[in-house]
């Protein structure tokens, strides 16, 4: 299993333009640690933010208490980071193509989220929040390493700190302390 996982990151790598669209798809980048294309970086980014702002409108109007009040930043962050890229790519900065609508993966996720309601509702939004995060986080990490557009460059370094804040709020989701018990 190793020699066949070391041989397909080496086919990947082999052909650097397959190698980051096929490997963003899969995961490949992201277990190596390479930088995504512009391309894909930006179609990643607005999905995700699509998908943040989708999601937490529902976490205000079905999740818990702590929901909602996480629901209520990520909307206004995910909203103003939306509007930054459209602004870099817009303004010729970023030469993409921005998404329109979110990708069959998401899509499915917000479907099972419109049909969900307490417990359900909660256990899904939370785990999708603490992966959409995850995923963001190294996304961006690798993106401000890597990458080859210096004005997106700049823009994801300077975006990661409130991604890792994001992150460790989307990880206490669901995990309110017991009365008495030590956190």
């Amino acid at each position: 299993m190793k020699r066949t996982v070391i041989a397909f990151a080496c086919v990947l790598l082999a052909s650097p333009t397959l190698a980051q669209s096929l490997g963003e798809k899969t995961g490949v980048n992201s277990a190596l640690g390479v930088a995504p294309t512009t391309a894909d970086f930006v179609k990643e980014v607005a999905v995700s933010d699509m998908f943040e702002i989708e999601s937490s409108k529902l976490a205000e109007q079905k999740g818990n208490a702590q929901e909602k009040s996480f629901a209520q930043q990520m909307v206004t962050d995910h909203t103003k980071t939306s509007s930054e890229l459209k602004a870099l790519v817009g303004n010729g900065k970023v030469q993409a193509t921005l998404p329109t609508a979110l990708d069959s993966s998401h899509q499915s996720k917000l479907d099972k989220l419109k049909g969900a309601t307490g417990k359900d509702f909660s256990s899904d939004f939370d785990s999708y929040q603490t992966s959409a995060h995850e995923g963001a986080v190294s996304l961006f990490e690798r993106y401000a390493k890597g990458g080859d557009n210096a004005a997106l460059k700049d823009w994801a370094g300077k975006t990661l700190p409130a991604l890792r804040h994001h992150l460790d709020m989307a990880q206490e989701l669901g995990k309110a302390p017991s009365v008495g018990q030590a956190k």
